[in-house]
């Protein structure tokens, strides 16, 4: 477990043999703390972490990393010129570690203690399904080995680090789910993390606003593959239905695993059949096995997530049970869910996030469900120079799947749009600029046999339509 002396070692390279107290978690909400945490204070343009050390320090946490004097009001070791102050013996609990940048200094103790830990780590990033696939390759590991994930989409240069502190020895193997937003951002997360299996899912448009062209977002999640270890200890799993991921081989001195549904993959998926809310059936073939598989993921696209977690289950050496176990496991924590309104209508919530590929595929989940079909999209953010492209696909699809479309947002009217000129009826579509007038339209309106998809943006809140429709118990 990390230890007092850890941190201390990692910001001042001595390690002092009075630090011998195991720190339980970091955390850097202060209502997370726990009994001998690690409170890390991070300064924002909306609330401040150093406002509320006192108060990770009353829920029990013995350290936090501040980037303040706070010695007015706490003990404090000052350690801003990386040099350890005389202590005595001791240093009585809690305390302050006043360091030049707080999450600097959490990430170089992240890095510092994942380079003392024997373990493989499998990075996993792409624009879509790698929340899915992070949930879903840690379930089917788990069969054998004591596994760590990343817990919900604490993924980025603050989460990533919270989470690397939280292994111990005692872990086998970690899974971790990287985001990408602009050039590098994965390149330095691989350098914390030192994946030796990356997993790349595919490459979208999301993020374009930031990241620029489908171009630039390809060579940012090919960073990845460029981290790791030359083969056989680095592994590179790639999408060879995706061009822009096929192509990465080539930038990698890893060994190449690829997946699709094309036969010249080396795991290739076909006969895939969508069951609605009951899951997946599909063949899977790899070398000269070939095995007829259900499992309980949601969306003939989920045959993707299941064959990167299948990958990563053989590159690991489990066998066909474990994988299959893992596969079929209920554990994994999917985004969409469904739930039921007070009429019996039947509510998909897919409202965490939104982008073309995502939406596309919760529609034709949606086609793949019996009664009237009702689609309630919102506008997909930083699209950048595909927002108008990206919109028109989704209405193009929507008009061939829905019986009735409702948009919510100033982007969402070339769904509207696309949708009519594609063929849907004018009287089958509604345009809103705001969540409560959809709220308002459907609250009454929804019979039994009704199927409604909920999607948009994360910006959009969308969230609010299911939680108003949603029947409670």
């Amino acid at each position: 477990m990390l230890t007092f002396a850890d941190v201390i070692e990692a910001l001042c390279n001595v390690r002092p043999d009075w630090a011998k107290q195991v720190i339980t978690e970091a955390v850097i909400d202060s209502r997370q703390a726990i009994p001998g945490c690690l409170f890390v204070a991070l300064p924002g343009q909306q609330v401040d972490g150093h406002d509320f050390v006192g108060q990770a320090f009353e829920r029990g946490a013995h350290l936090a990393l501040v980037q303040r004097d706070l010695s007015a009001q706490f003990r404090v070791l000052d350690v801003r010129q990386g040099v350890l102050p005389d202590t005595g013996s001791t240093l009585e609990v809690p305390f302050c570690i006043w360091v030049n940048d707080s999450l600097a200094a959490l990430q170089k103790i992240a890095r510092f203690w994942r380079r003392k830990l024997s373990l493989r780590v499998i990075g996993v990033t792409g624009s879509v399904g790698k929340s899915t696939t992070k949930e879903l390759a840690a379930e089917v590991l788990d069969q054998r080995y004591r596994t760590l994930k990343n817990p919900g989409n604490l993924n980025n240069e603050i989460g990533l680090p919270l989470t690397l502190l939280s292994l111990s020895e005692g872990h086998e193997r970690a899974v971790l789910e990287m985001g990408f937003y602009v050039p590098g951002e994965i390149a330095f997360l691989c350098d914390l993390a030192l994946p030796q299996v990356g997993v790349i899912t595919n490459v979208g448009t999301v993020h374009a606003e930031r990241a620029g062209s489908q171009e630039e977002i390809a060579r940012g999640k090919a960073e990845l593959v460029q981290a790791l270890p030359p083969a056989p200890e680095g592994v590179a799993i790639l999408n060879y239905d995706d061009a822009w991921v096929r192509n990465m081989a080539a930038l990698t001195q890893a060994q190449v695993f690829f997946y699709g549904l094309d036969p010249r993959a080396d795991l290739w998926a076909d006969h895939v059949e969508g069951l609605g809310l009951e899951g997946i059936r599909f063949r899977l073939h790899y070398q000269r096995e070939v095995l007829h598989l259900r499992v309980p993921l949601i969306g003939r696209h989920s045959v993707h997530a299941a064959l990167r977690a299948t990958a990563v289950g053989l590159v690991e050496g489990l066998t066909w049970q474990e994988i299959v176990n893992g596969l079929r496991s209920q554990h994994a924590q999917l985004r969409l869910v469904a739930v039921r309104t007070e009429s019996g209508a039947l509510i998909l919530d897919d409202t965490y996030n939104a982008s073309p590929e995502s939406t596309l595929a919760a529609l034709n989940l949606l086609g793949e469900i019996e009664g009237r079909r009702v689609a309630v999209l919102g506008d997909m953010l930083e699209l950048g120079r595909y927002e108008k492209q990206g919109h028109e696909m989704v209405g193009v699809r929507a008009a061939e799947v829905v019986d009735e479309l409702i948009t919510v947002g100033e982007r969402a009217h070339m769904i509207a749009a696309a949708a009519r000129q594609a063929g849907l009826p004018a009287q089958a579509i509604s345009e809103y600029e705001e969540v409560q007038q959809v709220i308002d339209r459907l609250k009454d309106r929804l019979r039994e046999a009704d199927v409604v998809l909920i999607k948009g943006s994360h910006g959009m809140r969308m969230d609010r339509i299911a939680a108003a429709l949603e029947v409670r118990s």
